[in-house]
């Protein structure tokens, strides 16, 4: 590896708002690419520019709700090499489905929120506001 691209963990900490307890965290589960992370002639973990990219896979992932399990299993079929893409294939699309839905719901629940605020906005706009809900009423 080109050293002058590596990156020490506190700079992948930085590049990807990870913390350096979830960047070990990510290693120890076996979510990241490279079954080890290189490590300098002092022991220090040396991230690539390919880690930091892989890392950000990770992120949006586990964000988005895929359970570490998954990453990982998605993690090992990468590491495997080709041969296995309808399986990683299988793994992003049930996923891809599981988020749709959040989504959905998230929108209707943005619906809501945005007629309540609607509301709000004209009572307090028409000074009509004493008029809104009124606890025990």
């Amino acid at each position: 590896m080109d050293t002058d691209q590596e990156l020490s963990i506190g700079q992948v900490a930085e590049r990807t708002g990870l913390s350096i307890s979830s960047l070990r965290f990510y290693e120890r589960e076996g979510l990241l690419l490279s079954t080890r992370v290189a490590r300098d002639n002092g022991g220090r973990r040396r991230y690539s520019p390919a880690d930091v990219e892989w890392l950000g896979i990770c992120t949006k992932l586990r964000a988005s709700g895929m359970p570490i399990e998954q990453i990982r299993r998605f993690a090992e079929l990468v590491r495997q090499g080709p041969g296995n893409e309808h399986e990683r294939l299988k793994i992003l699309r049930e996923h891809q489905q599981r988020v749709a839905v959040k989504v959905t719901h998230l929108n209707d629940c943005l619906e809501l929120i945005n007629w309540k605020v609607d509301v709000y906005e004209q009572h307090l706009e028409q000074g009509t506001a004493q008029h809104l809900w009124t606890a025990g009423k």
